[in-house]
């Protein structure tokens, strides 16, 4: 597909935006989208994903960055500085020094600071079965120790259904 604007080149970028619900799409080459800013929107021939996250290292991680009392890793010395400007790690200890930063930040991203995974849809559910059943059995044994009874029969009851949808091979 030719650049709708100069007909000379390929169309590399495709521009969708919808105002008070009218869809206007642009087809341009990398000059043209530049020069027209289409959106107000900067373009860059590549979305660099380290300067995207870099990028969400803000004000927002409720750090303020303060001169000579940043962050420093002790394994590789990766500065607090460094790390937002680039938004790399430099090794694993890296995680636990800045997770005053990391956890705020993969919130935001995330909505969550505990990586859960994807479970794969040909196991069909049964993983996520045995998963919801160890959680139901620790909650029941809470519940237990700390004598809401009422709750624990319900969450009882709520097991005994989920290992007979287990034994069947249902969900």
């Amino acid at each position: 597909m030719l650049c709708e604007k100069c007909q000379e080149r390929n169309a590399t970028v495709h521009y969708t935006e919808i105002v008070n619900g009218q869809k206007r799409e642009m087809h341009l080459c990398e000059e043209c989208a530049r020069e027209e800013q289409v959106g107000s929107f900067s373009f860059s021939p590549q979305l660099n994903l380290h300067h995207f996250l870099a990028g969400l290292m803000g004000p927002e991680t409720g750090r303020t960055f303060i001169p000579g009392n940043q962050l420093q890793c002790r394994a590789c010395g990766l500065t607090e500085r460094e790390f937002r400007r680039t938004g790399l790690l430099g090794c694993a200890e890296c995680y636990e020094q800045f997770s005053s930063w990391l956890k705020p930040l993969l919130r935001r991203i995330h909505g969550t600071v505990r990586h859960t995974g994807k479970i794969p849809e040909r196991t069909g559910g049964q993983s996520k079965q045995r998963r919801e059943l160890q959680r139901l059995k620790q909650e029941l044994q809470a519940a237990v120790s700390q004598e809401r009874f009422e709750e624990a029969a319900k969450l009882r009851d709520r097991i005994r259904e989920l290992e007979k949808q287990m034994e069947q091979g249902g969900e």
